[in-house]
């Protein structure tokens, strides 16, 4: 194993560089992994832009990891074994003894770290993980096409089995990125009449490629009308941050529907208590989820066949591959590979210029 190993850690808000860093020994439950692959989510940009600038040594950002177990601390579980591909996303390992977690809900557990927030993450060559928070990584998904699962897959999928929705029912996505783009492709194949909500008619036909039957284009349609049209959505999943978008569809779900938030801003959502009381509906919010249900989400893509749309560059091209996530021009997903070859097929954007440290 090499004594030290490459990272893009965060020198000042918004600033990434590389540096050699010394290969570090996991302490008792926690494995060291070699990673392959970490996608970059929106999430990044608060963990990016946001870092304390006293924090030493500084912060490696990425959540979406996957590589393989290179070194085992002690008492960590016999399900891990040397060499295994593993993944870690958002939640980075449950305590096993808060009040949440004696319940068995472990993605709500209050004393666990959020990878690439509070601890370190995936944007370098090795990471340390707790072992309760580990992923098994199913051989038919390539490390770049599991990446991104492990945020944007689970985090959409959950939150479709969480919408009180019923195979043929109406189901409608707002906001085809990132994590909407996923979104599509599972509740089609969960059997929902699926309605996608974006803005401009350039993405109209990838939404239908993705799963979608309709496309709305809410800069020539009324969305809430169009769905009241079609007799409502059972359930409505928000990817946006725009709380005003988002709270001008609750007229769009139908009796009992359920309007489930994923985006996560900083502004309050206004809620007409009037149609959540005339109409019994409700609105939700939901997390990403557990190693066990980040498993049967992996498992779920590989028996339907859905997969993210992503675009690769290297770590040492961290930055810039940040850049393009948050420009919205990636499609639709970006993963950093590192120390591998990416598959076959997958797009590698153009080169880009890296920043100094000055900007």
């Amino acid at each position: 194993m090499k004594t030290t190993y490459r990272a893009m850690q965060i020198t000042q808000p918004g600033i990434l560089e590389l540096v050699e860093r010394k290969t570090p020994t996991p302490s008792p439950g926690e494995v060291l992994i070699e990673v392959e692959a970490c996608g970059i989510c929106g999430a990044d940009a608060a963990d990016i832009e946001g870092v304390d600038p006293t924090l030493q040594p500084p912060r490696v950002p990425g959540h979406e990891v996957v590589g393989r177990i290179v070194a085992l601390g002690t008492n960590t579980p016999s399900i891990w074994k040397l060499g295994q591909r593993v993944g870690v996303g958002r939640l980075g390992g449950h305590c096993n003894e808060c009040v949440q977690c004696r319940r068995g809900q472990f993605q709500l557990c209050q004393n666990q770290p959020f990878v690439g927030s509070t601890c370190d993450g995936g944007y370098a060559e090795m990471m340390l993980a707790r072992s309760t928070g580990l992923v098994s990584i199913p051989d038919e998904l390539s490390s770049e096409e599991a990446a991104p699962i492990l945020c944007a897959g689970i985090a959409t999928f959950n939150a479709l089995k969480k919408s009180g929705a019923e195979a043929g029912d109406l189901v409608a996505v707002l906001g085809i990125g990132g994590l909407g783009h996923m979104a599509l492709q599972y509740a089609r194949k969960m059997g929902f009449k699926v309605v996608a909500i974006g803005r401009g008619i350039d993405i109209a036909e990838d939404a239908k490629t993705l799963g979608a039957h309709v496309y709305i284009d809410t800069n020539q349609e009324d969305a809430t009308a169009k769905l009241q049209s079609m007799g409502g959505a059972q359930a409505i999943v928000t990817t946006i941050t725009h709380p005003a978008a988002v709270s001008a569809l609750m007229p769009g779900l139908t009796p009992q529907g359920r309007l489930v938030v994923l985006g996560v801003g900083r502004d309050p959502l206004p809620v007409s208590v009037g149609h959540l009381v005339v109409g019994e509906r409700s609105v939700q919010g939901s997390i990403t989820g557990s190693p066990y249900e980040n498993e049967k989400v992996l498992d779920f893509s590989v028996l339907a066949g859905v997969r993210p749309r992503i675009e690769t560059m290297p770590l040492e091209q961290a930055y810039d591959a940040y850049q393009r996530m948050k420009s919205g021009n990636a499609r639709f997903r970006m993963v950093l590979t590192i120390g591998y070859q990416p598959a076959p097929g997958v797009t590698q954007p153009m080169e880009l210029s890296m920043p100094s440290k000055s900007k």
